[in-house]
């Protein structure tokens, strides 16, 4: 039987990956072998998602957290290699642009070991951001290169991907397949929205945790007067990241925004099904708005989802505080469009089959 190992270590990763994994126990055609890098580590940003979303048990976690880029990325790749050797899978799936992405992408390249890359493509145009970095890296390096967006798979052809003797395939968005499978489950209701004192449609969702908007104080100032201006007329919940609490104490920002402690899958599609519209600097969040059908202010300059800016359903805002308010307000006074398909369909399907061809041939 073909193996497979899957190497996670972040929440969206871990959404992604429940996707494939399910669709490969069912089959049963594949084994697959977990490998956790311990990117995300504490409860609340880890073991709660693996529980909800159902995720095999992991066979290896690194523990490897709580590091600078090039230390984490270091020794992930240190301790995944001897995973690798003692494995010997026909294929190392990756997700996203993490450095757990980077470093399995790298380990298993230089061992000959044929990379899937899913959410390939996706491009910033922002170097300077950690994650353009990896996903740059560890596109080059895939073998197997699922795009979730038509941009995405232009972008890899705009590169010279056809060169390459790779896989280039637009599959869609494998998160949209968590969405909708899991809202079709769960008992969406407002007893979570009672306890925080909120109101179905009667608030905003906002999630801050880039690098770009955390580390540089003055922008973090700006992003929270600009959450704080939208609370006036519109209360603002925001689970917190554990990066974020640490970079409000560090620079002494308070604020009167409600922040409440990180949220389970579940809790966090009940917000997202019950909220007005969502304000992030997240990737993964953006789409998760578009799936419940929410309008997204963008907290970054640029975005790789460039689809839901142009289909109106998403607005860049930057930190800026009066353009955070006027983007809400603006979305807030209009009916927007979202009955169109921008992901594709059934895309953990796709690339399932389409692993299952590359491994059969």
């Amino acid at each position: 039987m073909k193996k497979i190992v899957t190497v996670i270590g972040a929440r969206p990763q871990f959404i992604k990956a429940a996707v494939l994994s399910r669709i490969i126990r069912d089959r049963g055609d594949f084994q697959e072998v977990l490998v956790h890098t311990g990117q995300h580590f504490d409860d609340n940003m880890s073991e709660v998602f693996f529980r909800e979303l159902e995720i095999p048990k992991v066979a290896y976690n690194l523990g490897v957290n709580s590091k600078g880029h090039g230390v984490m990325t270091g020794q992930m790749m240190e301790k995944l290699e001897p995973v690798l050797e003692s494995e010997g899978p026909d294929l190392v799936v990756v997700y996203g642009d993490t450095n757990s992405t980077l470093a399995g992408a790298l380990v298993a390249k230089k061992m000959g070991i044929p990379v899937a890359h899913v959410e390939a493509g996706l491009r910033s145009h922002n170097m300077s951001m950690p994650e353009e970095v990896n996903r740059i890296l560890a596109d080059r390096i895939s073998d197997l290169l699922f795009c979730p967006t038509q941009q995405a798979r232009m972008n890899l052809e705009r590169e010279g991907f056809r060169n390459f003797g790779v896989n280039v395939i637009e599959s869609g968005d494998i998160m949209k397949d968590s969405v909708r499978f899991f809202r079709d489950r769960q008992d969406l209701n407002s007893e979570r929205l009672q306890k925080l004192g909120l109101k179905p449609g009667g608030f905003a969702l906002a999630t801050i945790h880039r690098a770009e908007n955390t580390a540089n104080e003055n922008r973090l100032r700006s992003v929270f007067e600009g959450l704080e201006s939208v609370s006036e007329e519109l209360p603002v919940v925001l689970p917190i990241h554990p990066r974020t609490r640490a970079a409000l104490e560090r620079f002494g920002i308070e604020t009167r925004i409600k922040l409440i402690e990180p949220l389970g899958y579940f809790e966090m599609q009940e917000l997202l099904s019950h909220c007005a519209l969502v304000i992030t600097d997240s990737g993964g969040l953006q789409k998760e708005a578009y799936f419940h059908r929410k309008a997204c202010v963008v907290v970054r300059e640029e975005t790789e989802w460039v689809e839901l800016v142009d289909a109106g359903l998403a607005r860049l805002v930057g930190s800026e505080p009066m353009s955070m308010k006027a983007a809400c307000e603006s979305f807030l006074a209009r009916t927007l469009d979202f009955d169109r398909d921008l992901y594709g369909k059934d895309p953990g399907e796709f690339i399932y089959r389409a692993i299952e061809d590359y491994l059969k041939s």
